[in-house]
């Protein structure tokens, strides 16, 4: 039998659709899942031509433990996942998720903007300081002040770095 045409498929379906909808029931313990199992077996069969077969509903039944085999070795992949996640969070790594990285991105660009509304002079302190790693007496010599008032303007700055962090939370 040709199960490309319509007609034949049609056919095949009201015949194979109840003993395919037990056989995943039976096996996957729920129904809107069989349903999707048996919907998948005839979209597949669509594609095939089963005159060169001796038994189309062996075929049937084939194409549907090869989705069962499937569908387990995609849980097992899944459950595996999921396993590494829990043994990443008691390792105190963060896995990257799209809101956490939104969620870093907007913080950044908050912080950001907080950095540039800073006074030049305070802002080239720190970003000296904090970001490149200067020392405060060679940032005091180019800008021709005191260690102190490097300090002042470093403490400024993360103060006011610090609200826009409070802010945003």
């Amino acid at each position: 039998m040709s199960v490309t045409a319509d007609g034949d498929l049609a056919q095949l379906s009201r015949r194979l659709r109840p003993a395919l909808m037990s056989y995943f029931v039976r096996r996957v313990r729920s129904h809107a899942e069989a349903e999707d199992l048996t919907q998948d077996v005839f979209v597949r069969l669509s594609t095939v031509d089963t005159d060169s077969f001796q038994s189309a509903d062996a075929y049937v039944f084939r194409i549907a433990a090869n989705l069962l085999a499937d569908r387990s070795r995609r849980d097992k992949v899944r459950r595996r996942h999921v396993g590494e996640q829990l043994t990443l969070k008691d390792r105190d790594v963060d896995p990257l998720d799209p809101d956490r990285v939104s969620d870093g991105r907007r913080a950044l660009s908050v912080l950001a903007d907080r950095l540039w509304s800073l006074p030049d002079r305070s802002r080239a302190m720190f970003v000296l300081y904090r970001i490149e790693g200067m020392n405060k007496r060679s940032i005091a010599e180019a800008f021709g002040c005191s260690i102190s008032t490097v300090d002042k303007q470093v403490a400024f700055a993360m103060a006011h770095l610090m609200l826009s962090r409070d802010e945003t939370s």
